[in-house]
């Protein structure tokens, strides 16, 4: 059968360059090149959306009204497409009530199980689904916690009621409510909590109002005593918050925490539901255990009547442990999962499809993985091309790319200086090719030689969030710090969770977006336009105001938009040029005033590169200096920062970050997104940030930043509840020469 192909031609989306191209159909194909060169251009908003904007005008015209609206991308022809998935690193939202287990399908397939086998019987699938008003737990609504009293906050129990043990203040020692508890005569007021009883600590907590008689002067009294936490949560908890003084919000908020219901103890499910199982195993059990885990036990259901369910069961959990999640459980929150993590739960969902002939698209499907475990994903897109699809990648990491039959690299270089097909073929002929990514295939990153000496340390004590097994580790100051481990070993747990609630003046810069609409860009986002707008308004003696789309310089037609939107029902909603800006989103007295010969339309399409360029003032130098510096040349400075992807927003964050000296700063992955050739780039702005006094911690699986580290620390051994340790501590080159870390392996080789 002759090769067929998917026919690209005139594309110029962004800033491509009128790039002809014919991508081979039933293959992979790898999209590669540096951040801004144009891959996203060709697949994303190219390819994607054509294909998706065809398949929805299969529908008719009320249907359309409801579906997602794709505009025409601006190519000549686009031939050959089929139906495309993309399957991409945007988290997964759905709140509490959205699990791995409900987003894969899985717990339908349990609910239907224990509806046949559960004993004793309950009655139909949908009382197993906590998302049900019949299976739900009537304390929590199925959320399976709710907001309670932190006690770790609340008591001290190494002291005695005397000694002050109750440090919320309404319960100071010879206060009221304090004199009160005393007053009951049923506990001993120099006994430390710790030593109390159970029912003392009960009594103490949760009693239930009881009448006691107490002396005020020479009278007595009758008065009312419930438990310490009994009267909080009756005060403050069932009672709105936010409806109170700001004052009493501050005193009561450091108190209150999210704890497991009571009633269901986080199982989600209602009694009866709880009480029905299967070999001694309710449902909530099973979400709870380890996907490993989890197979062994429905592996083991040898009813006749349910083979058909547990076949399907073991097939999806399966592909979970395939992708490499078997440290996950079903009822783990989605919107809890990280990027990587949320992309390789969406490509379960596509494994048991029997769909041909399907475009599959990619973006960065290696993230979040540990080298070792990148054989898994090459697997598993070859899986997807076997069964007569189109798998397209967009992929930096080299070990990815080898899985190709077809490589095009996007290039030469980023912004206006890409947007070219710079070479197309096999993998083979990409080592040979004189381009940046055939260069960079071939660098080996030596292990760094001269490691930093540490100023002091920040100690975690006593970790035990998620899987981690009572972590106790001391994280250096002064240096580079690398935390390392297989997916689910507990770094982010470890650092994002304990370090950080522990050290709660670390700047964080991680992947979450910098800003949500199309009014904030790089240039108001690092403060350049404040800077902008005053060397305006000096040079043209106005006011500094009128040089803002968001104030007094705002086109009255789109209110400093610069374009126009058209609902047009059941077609895509209309974007267009404000007629009377132009797009330039100011009014026209505005843009009269120019400063070094460009008025401010002008300034704000300029790229960062340019902008270097134009721009003498020596603030303003500076922060664009540090966008450059971290590889955020080709970005223009009124770009909309909702147009920018994670790895872009986190190193925006870092550039304006980076005047900061004596400060701690914890980064998650940041070399996602980015090209091989750019991450020497990255190390060069990290060491200086610590060559400056500067503590750097990062999470992270490249190698080049493992091996460029003053220290590691290497989480493991594996993922859940069999990670959660540290396997080692000290420099790369003490890394080398440990044999039970995973880690060690691929800096050796």
């Amino acid at each position: 059968m002759p090769q067929e192909y998917i026919e690209i031609r005139g594309a110029r989306e962004n800033n491509l360059k009128n790039v002809s191209l014919r991508i081979p159909k039933r293959k992979i194909t790898i999209f590669t090149g540096v951040s801004g060169s144009g891959k996203s251009s060709i697949v994303f908003d190219t390819i994607a959306t054509e294909s998706q904007r065809l398949m929805n005008e299969n529908f008719s015209m009320f249907v359309r009204n409801f579906l997602p609206k794709y505009g025409q991308p601006d190519a000549d022809s686009i031939e050959n497409l089929s139906m495309s998935i993309v399957v991409d690193q945007k988290r997964m939202g759905g709140g509490s009530h959205s699990t791995v287990g409900t987003i894969t399908d899985i717990n339908t397939l349990l609910r239907l199980l224990f509806s046949r086998l559960g004993k004793p019987h309950v009655g139909s699938a949908n009382l197993f689904g906590f998302n049900d008003p019949k299976g739900m737990c009537p304390e929590c609504n199925g959320l399976g916690r709710k907001l309670d009293v932190d006690l770790d906050k609340f008591l001290d129990t190494s002291k005695s009621l005397n000694e002050g043990a109750i440090l919320f203040s309404d319960y100071a020692v010879n206060g009221w409510y304090w004199g009160q508890i005393i007053s009951t005569g049923l506990f001993d007021p120099d006994k430390k909590l710790s030593k109390y009883t159970k029912k003392e600590m009960d009594d103490l907590l949760h009693s239930e109002p009881i009448k006691i008689k107490t002396k005020v002067g020479a009278k007595d009294f009758n008065m009312t005593y419930e438990g310490i936490v009994t009267r909080f949560t009756n005060k403050y908890i069932k009672r709105d918050l936010k409806t109170m003084s700001e004052r009493t919000q501050k005193q009561v908020e450091p108190y209150m925490t999210m704890g497991p219901c009571n009633l269901c103890k986080g199982a989600r499910l209602s009694q009866a539901t709880l009480k029905s199982k299967i070999n001694g195993y309710n449902i909530a059990d099973l979400t709870s255990m380890e996907i490993v885990e989890l197979i062994k036990v429905v592996k083991a259901f040898k009813e006749p009547a349910a083979q058909s369910i547990v076949k399907g069961l073991v097939e999806r959990l399966g592909h979970l442990v395939d992708i490499g999640l078997e440290y996950l459980t079903l009822s783990r929150e989605t919107d809890t999962l990280s990027g990587g993590e949320s992309q390789r739960v969406k490509i379960v969902k596509h494994l048991g499809s029997s769909l041909t002939d399907v475009i599959y698209i990619f973006d960065e499907p290696s993230i979040g993985l540990h080298p070792r475990d990148v054989h898994r994903m090459n697997e598993l897109l070859q899986r997807l091309r076997d069964k007569g699809n189109t798998v397209i990648v967009v992929e930096h990491d080299p070990d990815v790319i080898k899985a190709a039959d077809h490589v095009v690299d996007i290039g030469p270089h980023a912004g206006t200086h890409g947007g070219e097909i710079v070479y197309e073929g096999s993998f083979a002929n990409l080592l040979k090719a004189d381009t940046l990514t055939g260069k960079h295939m071939k660098v080996k990153v030596p292990l760094k030689e001269e490691f930093r000496k540490p100023t002091g340390k920040l100690s975690v004590k006593n970790a035990k969030a998620n899987n981690l097994q009572n972590v106790s580790v001391d994280i250096p100051t002064g240096i580079l710090t690398v935390v390392t481990g297989v997916a689910g070993s507990g770094k982010s747990s470890l650092i994002n969770e304990v370090f950080l609630a522990q050290h709660p003046d670390a700047i964080v810069i991680d992947q979450s977006a910098v800003g949500a609409n199309s009014r904030s860009n790089p240039a108001t986002y690092t403060g350049i336009l404040d800077d902008v707008r005053k060397a305006f308004a000096a040079a043209n003696k106005v006011q500094a105001s009128l040089f803002s789309f968001n104030s007094k310089g705002a086109c009255e037609n789109c209110q400093g938009l610069g374009v126009i939107y058209t609902d047009l029902a059941f077609l895509s909603e209309a974007k267009t040029p404000c007629e009377v800006c132009e797009g330039r989103r100011f009014k026209d007295e505005v843009l009269k005033y120019t400063l070094n010969g460009k008025n401010i339309s002008e300034v704000l399409s300029m790229k960062v590169e340019e902008a270097l360029e134009y721009f003498e003032i020596p603030e303003v130098r500076k922060k664009l200096q540090a966008m450059s510096d971290v590889g955020l040349d080709y970005l223009s400075l009124g770009q909309p920062l909702s147009t920018l992807s994670g790895g872009e927003c986190q190193r925006i964050k870092l550039a304006s970050e980076l005047h900061k000296k004596r400060s701690v700063y914890v980064m998650d992955e940041p070399t996602t997104g980015l090209h091989m050739s750019d991450i020497g780039h990255l190390m060069e702005v990290i060491n200086r940030l610590v060559d400056t006094g500067n503590t750097v911690v990062i999470i992270e699986h490249n190698l080049h930043v493992i091996k460029n580290a003053d220290w590691i620390i290497d989480m493991g051994p594996e993922g859940g509840s069999k990670g959660g340790t540290i396997m080692f501590e000290g420099t790369p080159r003490q890394l080398v020469s440990v044999k039970r870390s995973i880690t060690s392996e691929y800096i050796r080789n």
